[in-house]
């Protein structure tokens, strides 16, 4: 196992931003940058023993600067949708940059994932660290958090998270990852597998935002406990897809809350790379954007139609206006902590 550490760019403040990457003895590889604490790149073998990326991401730092699609930043200090743009939170309510539809969305104006983190490696793993002062992008309490990445030799990377706080705040941190099983810039991914175990998925309205309104995937095309191809009803207009433009739903899992559990499988039938996504939290936001705006990534690839699809474990996006949703709130003085695991396999 190795860890190198190069410079790939500055922020216009002179701050040096690097591209880690961690190694292991077959030859697997994972990227990681400070900017983001973004996951930049994932190196795996197909059927063959070809290695391929499997992430969608950029070959420069003003690329990352300049997309709005987050692409493989973690996202803080709320994943997802908050409605209004405003929360109460003991008592005082707190107004929020509205940057989706009216709601906030992904932490705001500048959230963690346009900050340049503080990064540490140690053995196989990079820890990133980041200090949210209190009133940040109208968040209470000073917040620090931190985020390890951990490849094993099982080719399955670990994304743990951390936080703390000295006032009662929220908190709900994901990584926004695009993957391509096929490689970046291999098409769209139609035609590769998901499964799901999820039985039940949280209702949007027209912004994406969650009513509160829990259904039942059966019978619907968000039924992906039989696995089964992402295109085959991605253009369905039920249940907001038709919004969406596909998929951009929550899914609640199945599993027993607590443990770091089986949740979700995807697979390229092509080339045979597989991936798992085992978490302890207790939904996967399920995108599929329909057009990533012509985007070019990493060595020259056009990113054009259904290039990606993201699995973004997660509390549920809304919950401080649904209250029978599991609770973002981070009380002072509590750690936050919870971890998810993508681990790739060829078939």
């Amino acid at each position: 196992m190795s860890v190198t550490k190069v410079p790939f760019g500055r922020m216009p403040d002179g701050a040096e931003v690097s591209l880690f990457t961690i190694t292991n003895v077959s030859g697997a590889a994972c990227s990681l940058l400070d900017y983001g604490a973004t996951w930049q790149g994932m190196r795996v073998p197909n059927r063959k023993g070809d290695f391929i990326d499997v992430l969608l991401g950029f070959d420069t730092l003003e690329d990352y600067r300049r997309q709005n699609w987050y692409i493989g930043a973690t996202i803080g200090r709320v994943a997802n949708r908050i409605g209004g743009a405003r929360f109460t939170l003991d008592g005082e309510e707190y107004e929020l940059f509205a940057n989706d539809c009216g709601n906030c969305s992904h932490g705001g104006k500048i959230g963690f994932d346009k900050r340049v983190w503080n990064a540490a490696i140690e053995e196989n793993r990079v820890v990133f660290s980041l200090f949210s002062p209190n009133g940040e992008e109208g968040f209470p309490g000073n917040l620090s958090a931190m985020v390890s990445y951990t490849l094993g030799e099982d080719n399955a990377l670990s994304i743990r998270y951390f936080a703390v706080s000295d006032m009662d705040t929220l908190c709900s941190l994901t990584n926004h990852a695009y993957f391509n099983l096929a490689g970046q810039g291999s098409g769209p991914v139609l035609e590769q597998t998901l499964f799901m175990d999820a039985e039940q998925f949280t209702c949007i309205d027209p912004a994406i935002l969650p009513t509160g309104e829990i259904a039942d995937v059966a019978g619907t095309p968000l039924d992906f406990r039989a696995e089964k191809p992402i295109g085959r009803d991605i253009g369905s207009r039920a249940y907001r897809m038709d919004a969406a433009l596909g998929y951009d739903h929550n899914f609640i899992l199945s599993h027993p809350q607590g443990g770091v559990e089986f949740a979700a499988r995807a697979c390229d039938p092509a080339g045979g790379i597989a991936m798992e996504v085992w978490t302890d939290q207790p939904g996967i936001q399920f995108f599929t954007p329909y057009d990533l705006c012509g985007l070019s990534g990493k060595g020259g690839s056009a990113y054009g139609s259904r290039a990606g699809f993201c699995l973004e474990t997660q509390h549920f996006a809304n919950a401080m206006r649904q209250t029978h949703f599991p609770s973002i709130v981070l009380h002072a003085g509590d750690v936050y902590t919870t971890e998810t695991v993508y681990r790739f396999l060829a078939k």
